[in-house]
């Protein structure tokens, strides 16, 4: 898998005590790579990587907040010496954004430039992800995808400080790694509306669909009809260990931006959503699992579809997952959860999906599977 390119490799993840940072930790544990990580606080009271101790199986855990305390990082990766960084450290709420814009815009934007400062500094060759999101476009809701070429910004704190990112990136890299005056490389990834097991994310329609009825409460939902692209937490994880391993034999992609996005037929509403995961959970009647308020609490940009064309044609990723696939892994795994008191138990659960998600695209004769 990923032409065996993380066996050994010592990897930095921000951000590991994120959903997806927890994601892509036990990941890369299963291929076989030294896994550290570094982050601040879990995004949520309840969190997959405390509650399923993930720190025990990393090789070493830094409690840094990359944008206030550059020095420490810095020193860290010096330390380390690393083959790969993933970077996924963020402030990832877009209603936090509204609460604490500052706090959005250092996280997001100085955190990524402090990265990428770190990076240009260091002897040892590291290729390295830098992870955005979707948001960081300027959201014009087109009928199409957008892709790479499109214009960054957008109307909200959160997507001006994705897309300010992007940016950063950008300028980082014309500066300093396009000549390969440095020994490093990088790369963006961006991919949005993620959804699976292990994820307590504020504001968040599946954990707080999951929350509630592990309470036997009726989820409130706003807006049932809004269409959002869902995608499963490994869909992403696995286009930016694609990248990451191809980046890392094909110089020809330093500097360069991805989409991983999801295909159209996953393009469904808020009730498509729950009607699914409800009926997984075990409801009879979909409509006794949530009930409906109306708020204009903060401004929600509509339809965001990715175009990801390129990263089909350059690293011959494509989305994995059926809709109803990417049901039945979130519902199953937050059942197990509420059901299971064993944290062992949900590891091996989280590495069996993984396990099931790699062989369904194996049949596909995805090549990163090889």
């Amino acid at each position: 898998m990923f032409s065996n390119i993380f066996k050994n490799k010592k990897i930095i993840v921000t951000g590991n005590s994120g959903f997806k940072g927890s994601w892509l930790s036990i990941w890369l544990r299963n291929l076989g790579a030294n896994v550290h990580g570094i982050s601040y606080l879990p995004p949520s009271k309840t969190n997959m990587f405390e509650s399923l101790k993930l720190e025990d199986k990393l090789e070493s855990f830094n409690k840094v907040n990359v944008a206030e305390d550059y020095n420490s990082l810095d020193e860290i990766i010096s330390n380390i010496e690393p083959d790969f960084i993933f970077h996924l450290a963020a402030q990832p709420l877009v209603s936090v954004s509204y609460s604490d814009p500052l706090f959005t815009l250092k996280t997001n934007v100085l955190g990524t430039a402090n990265i990428l400062n770190s990076i240009k500094d260091q002897e040892k060759k590291i290729v390295s992800i830098i992870i955005t999101s979707d948001k960081c476009y300027d959201n014009l809701e087109l009928t199409r995808g957008y892709n790479e070429n499109d214009i960054l910004g957008g109307k909200d704190i959160y997507s001006g400080s994705k897309g300010a990112a992007e940016l950063v990136i950008k300028s980082f890299f014309h500066s300093f790694f396009k000549n390969h005056k440095f020994n490093s490389c990088i790369a963006s990834a961006r991919a949005g509306n993620v959804i699976g097991g292990g994820d307590w994310g504020k504001d968040r329609i599946v954990p707080d669909a999951v929350t509630s009825w592990s309470k036997d409460e009726k989820l409130s939902i706003r807006n049932p009809l809004s269409t959002r692209p869902w995608q499963h937490v490994l869909e992403p994880l696995s286009g930016y260990l694609a990248l990451a391993s191809k980046l890392y034999s094909d110089m020809n992609l330093n500097g360069e931006n991805f989409n991983f996005g999801p295909n159209e037929t996953s393009n469904k509403t808020v009730k498509n959503l729950i009607d699914g995961l409800s009926k997984r959970w075990g409801y009879e009647n979909e409509s006794d699992s949530y009930s409906i308020k109306h708020t204009d609490d903060f401004h929600e940009a509509g339809l965001l579809q990715l175009d990801c064309a390129k990263a089909e044609d350059l690293l011959d990723w494509k989305p994995n997952l059926s809709f109803e696939q990417m049901i039945n892994f979130s519902s199953d795994w937050y059942k197990e959860f509420y059901t299971s008191n064993d944290i062992e138990q949900m590891i091996l659960t989280s590495e069996n999906q993984i396990k099931s998600y790699v062989d369904i695209a194996s049949k596909k004769n995805y090549s990163w599977t090889n």
